[in-house]
């Protein structure tokens, strides 16, 4: 089984993409002219005063085991406990599994929820639930591409919005299979940044000139498109001339593409070598770098995608060989984040659909398990150190201070100021409760 294909033999290149396409065409031009349409309608909402500006949310697709990661049970019986040993945090009486090394280090930085379950067992359900904060409406099979309610980046967008020019949901290398906008609209889709940036010559697309338009045909072709514009309308004093509407998003789009804050944001080459080699020379650690990049430039949703955390099989011998690298992007975001005064108003979030069962298979691996998993967050007036419940001695169920995906995903909209109690309306007028029980984790509000 490849690394990043999931048990149901759905792989990454097949999830649903909503990237742009084309230059100045039907890519970038449309999302900036659906998205200026629907911020110009959209009233802000009453979630309370945001301690946090951006999201970067680590998704780690196919269900991290919480045993290999943030919940060791050394005391547990062997086939419970698995192969790898604990390590002390810099938080006294917190241990995590010994390949968390520079996220033990910092275990005082972000907090450390053990209490989080709910009863989706399939990675479809899963992952809409925790995704969203809304549970599935009827059963849904591990394969299905679930979308019943929109998304946290989507609703980020749609109440947030970004910068002039930028998208305000960015998602890389792809999107998860229910981080869309459902009913929202396709404005408030991600921007897919599928290209490896830890590849020499990385380019984003819509947002760098191509190659083979070398700048003075983009020129030319600009003035054609002036001289064009200057042609006399079918009707000059239509109040809603379409024509007039998408030359100001074709202008935006124009202007992206020029535009120095713009190209400065993805121009990851910039950094210095010695800040990208402590990320990791790896996707991994350069969409993590990249991210911060993008919080930068003000926008107030990334997703960073990793693949390949459905270890039915091998469990210990993948995680070996992928734990590190997480490990060490996460760890060195955050410390970055601080470093540069970002932490404060950056929340950042790693988790999966689940966790994985107690006892190791005959395979090598542990299979779905929605009774307990692990998630961490930090920034954005998280208190460092905090650990939120308990699961029971050999980790079969959270069984203290016990909370919902509800209850985490209100917590995120919370500190973006949005608030989890508001109702949203479907084009056809249904109205939706963004969450369904918006209180928060009390111990993550600061």
């Amino acid at each position: 089984m490849s690394l990043l294909t999931r048990c149901d033999g759905v792989t990454r290149r097949d999830c649903l993409k909503f990237g742009l396409g084309g230059f100045l065409g039907a890519g970038l031009a449309d999302l900036l002219s659906l998205t200026g349409k629907a911020q110009a309608e959209n009233s802000t909402s009453t979630g309370g005063a945001p301690q946090a500006r951006s999201v970067i949310l680590f998704w780690l697709d196919g269900g991290p085991t919480h045993y290999e990661t943030f919940d060791p049970k050394p005391d547990a019986p062997k086939e419970i406990r698995g192969e790898f040993n604990p390590i002390a945090t810099k938080v006294p009486g917190l241990f995590f599994s010994e390949y968390m090394v520079k996220s033990a280090a910092i275990a005082d930085k972000f907090a450390t929820i053990r209490s989080i379950r709910h009863d989706q067992g399939n990675h479809g359900a899963g992952n809409h639930y925790m995704m969203t904060g809304a549970p599935p409406r009827i059963p849904v099979g591990c394969g299905a591409f679930v979308s019943f309610h929109p998304s946290m980046g989507s609703v980020t967008a749609y109440e947030r919005g970004a910068k002039a020019g930028l998208p305000a949901y960015f998602s890389m290398p792809s999107m998860s299979r229910s981080g869309g906008p459902n009913f929202l609209g396709a404005q408030y889709a991600p921007f897919v940044v599928s290209d490896n940036p830890n590849k020499e010559g990385f380019r984003v697309r819509d947002v760098a000139l191509p190659r083979e338009l070398a700048s003075d045909r983009f020129g030319r072709r600009t003035n054609i498109r002036v001289q064009v514009d200057r042609l006399p309308r079918f009707d000059e004093k239509a109040a809603a001339d379409p024509v007039k509407s998408l030359d100001e998003y074709y202008t935006q789009g124009m202007d992206l593409i020029t535009s120095p804050e713009a190209q400065r944001a993805f121009d990851i080459h910039s950094e210095p070598a010695e800040l990208r080699d402590r990320y990791g020379r790896n996707p991994a650690g350069q969409r993590a770098l990249l991210a911060r990049r993008l919080v930068e430039a003000g926008v107030p949703f990334i997703t960073c995608y990793e693949g390949g955390w459905d270890h039915h099989t091998n469990v210990f011998s993948s995680c070996r060989k992928r734990l590190p690298e997480t490990d060490t992007a996460w760890a060195t975001l955050i410390e970055d984040l601080e470093q540069r005064g970002l932490l404060d108003s950056t929340l950042v979030v790693m988790l999966g659909e689940f966790g994985r069962t107690p006892k190791v298979n005959a395979r090598g691996g542990r299979d779905h398990w929605s009774n307990a998993m692990s998630v961490v967050m930090a920034g954005a007036g998280i208190p460092g150190g905090t650990v939120v419940g308990a699961t029971d001695r050999q980790g079969y169920s959270a069984v203290d201070r016990v909370r919902s995906p509800e209850n985490f995903v209100s917590t995120i909209y919370r500190k973006l100021g949005i608030d989890p109690d508001k109702i949203l309306y479907s084009p056809q007028g249904r109205p939706t409760h963004l969450v369904s029980d918006p209180t928060p984790i009390a111990e993550l509000m600061g």
